[in-house]
């Protein structure tokens, strides 16, 4: 049996015990597509953001969908996650980032930002 043949043949044989780990960790439970969807949409809001050359309306305009990744996050933290000390942190980022996000999106109405 050639190299290729004897990795992919090992490579198959693998694969249920992959599962299995995926499932043992939390993996592949729906809750990576999530944060991994959230993390997108964090990304794709930053990107979109085109600089003023103003420092203070840049820093609230890029902050605001950062902070508002955490939250998300932390939301599928408390939807899907088990580990009490990880699930009290989620709501500590949850009443800190909405706190924060509010802030910023009243400066931003006080001073003129777009957003």
């Amino acid at each position: 049996m050639s190299v290729r043949m004897t990795a992919l043949a090992a490579l198959v044989a693998a694969l249920p015990f992959a599962a299995q780990a995926q499932q043992a960790t939390g993996m592949g439970n729906g809750g990576d597509a999530d944060y991994m969807k959230a993390m997108q949409t964090m990304h794709e809001a930053m990107a979109a953001m085109k600089p003023t050359g103003d420092a203070d309306k840049d820093f609230a305009a890029m902050m605001i969908p950062h902070h508002q990744g955490a939250v998300d996050m932390a939301k599928i933290e408390l939807a899907s996650g088990k580990n009490p000390a990880l699930r009290k942190m989620a709501k500590a980022i949850i009443a800190a980032q909405e706190r924060e996000l509010a802030q910023m999106r009243a400066w931003q109405r006080r001073n003129g930002s777009r957003r």
